[in-house]
């Protein structure tokens, strides 16, 4: 065993578990005879070694150096003291006792040395001594076991203890009062819960330390609820508790964050009289803190006469906690000015308080009193710094920090990667990432987060694979970073495996992962596991309810997002704007007109929601869509704050389908004003120039484009099969399968002439023949993709694509049609939505 010393907890009841002084038993132990030239206890009124050893000669003197009362009493005053020098001195003393008179030492000198050794926190020593003592033949007594059992529960010994607790049974002693509230201290402490109350529950005698060494237990093991209702179960006994089983409830409450319970146990203090020292003064600002009752706290703590240290880091780190930063910069204030004294734990919430305001000042001031006061060496310390200057935005600060540790942790390193992304400098970020001595869960799962919020999504996945090549288990933040990557990237297969992963790493499906399955699976374009994930759900917060409507909105199911909405009121959620975004992007899909002006009026009228500008664009692309040009224009015109690109895009959007040209020219101008940059508004306003037969205004259009060195994105699709991506671009005739592809392609346009389908060719934006527009079209990406698909997946497979820009009108009709034709689900995502073709319909209504 390793000898170690270990602190004892301040709300320790075994302290009191066990007597504090031993007598001399008749076994091997001589009683103090009429001959000693000391008053008794002289050995005891010694307060350091010196004098202790001064005593000691005045026996030498007299010759009783060597006697057993005298040995007795020297080792007793040393285990009293406590220190390591006066546990060595006794050792010694008895050592050589031992070795003179040819003894093996009394139980009383073997009992003494145990307590001494196990109070001052050597665990590892207390317990060879016992080991010693049961060797040498000496029989252990009801004495001897409740400070082994100490030692026991100091090294977290649960094998050692359970050793003794069977030499406690064997000797019969299972019953005294000591015994069992050592066992119930032990198993507590070792996180042995079972066993502590079943100690407890075979105790004929209990006193309050039995009680509250199994309430202080529950207490501390994460087991609050339990600990309350203990409590609640020994005061109906007949039992006061005292100021230590006080703080522990007290402390279970504050788990429990139940201001109502918490209340009934703090009136007890009050009713029953039990005294209330600085312990619980500080266990009860803590608990109101944590139960949001924070004028309660404060009213406390204002009335705290005596306050420590202990109460003012309690009170600061709450504040901090609860975002209320300028009360604890307050409270550290007057600890400058009044006291006490502000130490490392102190100054950890002051920084932090720091970093939440982004106040760069006071923050330099808390680095010149860390430094002042030689705090810097804590790496903790150090680290809240790195975070602090970080957010306040000075990254050369945080590296400077951070390389003048001499100790850097993990957590060091993540706090630096952290700020880093923070301040979009991702780059930088990858590059520590890399020099890490070694990557924990953390840093991986910091920088796949970064990655997704960088939107490298492909990134982000690739990450993930070499963290599993690395042999770290994923945890649920992780795997919420990877369902956001594979949602953005829409592949379904990876959507699955994803979802397998978690299952069979037995991964907890908290509310946050569940809805970021829900919203991928949603963007995959596999709506049925999004709401078969939706409805396994034990709890739903907002963000819950929006993926799942979200789902519905993509599946152009206005009527159950509208339904969803409505059972999400009943039970009692409130929503908030982002629900209403998908809401009204359901009903535009639907052109429930009527619906969505209930909804968007209601925001305000009934929810208290002021509809912000992407409130407004909903609303324009569902008036558009209905036809409604002229009711759009008005609520433009209505808006309490300017259109955004956005807002006209979706006008514009509408004038191509309801052919508008002059409204679609206005609107493209007021974006080329807004969002020059936007290629994807000239192209669109071209298609509606070129679909009215205006080849001289496309040829405008185009020219702007030239003109500002801008140009057209070329088409690309692309497909997942057997885990494979397959991409295809416009007119690319590169893919291995590219003869079979054209072979297909022309038996799909063979059969889709024979249904009566005719080529739109206006959407072909060049001024050439008719037989070379035909020929331009047959080139879409989509369409290969869709060819690919029907010769590569089996029968009833879904084809599923995935498309870089808007699907054009033909390639939409030749998708419904080929989906009848050939009795197959296809799935194509744009730019802008998802459409299902489904026996020749589309989700979209053929509104996109």
């Amino acid at each position: 065993m390793n000898t170690m010393a270990v602190t004892l907890l301040p709300l320790s009841p075994l302290v009191s578990a066990t007597p504090t002084f031993i007598t001399p038993t008749n076994q091997n132990d001589p009683k103090t005879t009429s001959k000693d030239p000391s008053p008794t206890g002289s050995f005891q009124n010694c307060k350091s070694i010196k004098e202790l050893k001064q005593v000691q000669s005045h026996f030498t003197k007299k010759g009783l150096t060597h006697s057993p009362s005298t040995v007795s009493k020297l080792i007793a005053a040393c285990a009293q003291m406590g220190t390591l020098e006066s546990l060595d001195y006794a050792q010694k003393a008895f050592k050589l006792y031992r070795e003179d008179e040819g003894s093996i030492g009394s139980l009383f000198m073997y009992n003494s040395l145990i307590r001494g050794y196990s109070s001052a926190g050597f665990g590892d020593a207390a317990i060879l001594l016992y080991i010693e003592m049961v060797i040498a033949g000496i029989v252990p007594d009801k004495f001897t076991f409740p400070f082994v059992l100490s030692a026991c529960a100091k090294i977290v010994g649960f094998c050692e203890g359970i050793q003794v607790h069977g030499v406690v049974v064997k000797m019969g002693l299972e019953e005294d009062v000591f015994i069992g509230n050592s066992l119930i201290y032990l198993y507590a402490e070792c996180g042995k819960m079972e066993y502590a109350r079943k100690v407890f529950d075979g105790m004929l005698e209990r006193n309050v330390v039995s009680w509250t060494s199994l309430i202080c237990g529950y207490a501390r093991r994460d087991c609050p609820e339990d600990a309350v209702s203990l409590f609640f179960e020994m005061v109906e006994t007949g039992i006061t508790p005292n100021s230590v089983t006080m703080v522990c409830v007290i402390s279970a409450c504050a788990k429990l964050k139940d201001l109502e319970l918490s209340e009934k146990v703090s009136a007890y203090v009050g009713e029953e009289g039990v005294k209330c020292n600085t312990l619980m003064v500080n266990a009860l600002v803590d608990m109101y803190m944590k139960c949001g009752a924070i004028g309660s706290a404060k009213r406390l703590f204002d009335e705290c006469v005596d306050r420590n240290l202990v109460l003012c880091n309690t009170i600061m780190s709450n504040y901090v906690r609860q975002g209320l930063v300028r009360d604890a910069l307050a409270v550290f204030g007057e600890m400058l000015q009044q006291g006490p004294r502000p130490d490392r734990v102190t100054m950890l919430s002051a920084i932090s308080a720091c970093a939440q305001l982004g106040d760069l000042l006071f923050g330099k001031q808390c680095h010149g009193y860390v430094l002042r006061n030689g705090l810097e060496s804590w790496d903790n310390i150090s680290n809240a710094m790195i975070d602090m200057y970080m957010k306040c935005a000075k990254q050369e600060m945080a590296h400077r920090v951070f390389n003048c540790m001499s100790k850097k942790t993990l957590v060091s390193w993540n706090s630096l990667i952290a700020g880093l992304i923070g301040n979009d400098n991702v780059e930088s970020a990858w590059e520590i990432f890399n020099e890490m001595p070694e990557n924990d869960l953390v840093s991986w799962n910091t920088m796949v987060n970064a990655l997704v919020q960088e939107s490298m999504f492909e990134e982000a996945i690739e990450l993930f694979r070499e963290m599993q090549n690395e042999g770290i288990k994923a945890d649920r933040v992780t795997m919420v970073g990877v369902a956001s990557a594979c949602g953005y990237l829409g592949a379904l297969d990876l959507a699955k495996w994803i979802l397998t992963y978690i299952e069979k790493n037995n991964i907890h499906c908290d509310m946050r992962l569940g809805t970021a399955l829900v919203d991928m699976f949603a963007r995959c374009g596999d709506t049925q596991s999004a709401i078969q994930i939706f409805n396994k759900m034990a709890k739903r917060d907002v963000s819950a309810w929006t993926a799942a409507i979200g789902a519905m909105a993509m599946e152009g199911n206005g009527e159950r997002a509208v339904e969803l909405f409505n059972e999400m009121l009943r039970q009692g959620v409130k929503p908030d704007e982002v629900v209403f975004v998908a809401l009204l992007t359901a009903c535009s899909r639907c052109r429930f007109v009527d619906q969505g002006w209930h909804l968007f009026r209601s925001m305000k009228e009934i929810h208290g929601i002021y509809p912000q500008i992407v409130h407004y664009g909903c609303m324009v692309d569902l008036l558009g869509r209905a036809g409604l040009l002229e009711e759009a224009i008005d609520l433009i015109k209505s808006m309490p704050m300017e259109p955004n690109d956005v807002i006209w895009g979706s006008l514009l959007a509408a004038c191509r389908t309801h052919k508008n040209v002059k409204l679609a020219a206005h609107a493209a101008e007021r974006i080329t004003e807004l969002a020059p940059d936007r290629t994807g508004i000239h192209v669109l306003l071209s298609n509606i120039y070129a679909s009215a037969g205006k080849w001289n205004e496309v040829a405008k259009v185009r020219l702007q484009l030239k003109e500002k060195g801008i140009h057209k994105v070329p088409g690309s699709s692309s497909m997942q099969v057997n885990g494979i991506i397959h991409e295809f671009t416009s007119g690319d005739e590169s893919h291995p399968e590219k003869a079979h592809i054209a072979m297909m392609l022309q038996e799909i346009n063979c059969r889709l002439k024979d249904a009566g389908h005719v080529p739109d060719l206006t959407n072909v934006m060049l001024d050439v023949d008719e037989h070379e527009k035909e020929y331009l079209l047959s080139q879409h990406s989509e369409k290969l993709a869709i060819a690919f698909g029907l010769i590569s997946t089996g029968q009833g497979t879904p084809i599923r694509v995935v498309k870089n820009l808007r699907i054009c009108a033909d390639c939409h009709s030749f998708s419904k049609l080929v989906s009848r034709i050939y009795e197959r689900e296809i799935i194509v995502r744009d730019n802008s939505r998802f459409h299902f073709f489904r026996q020749g319909n589309c989700s979209c209504c053929d509104y996109w």
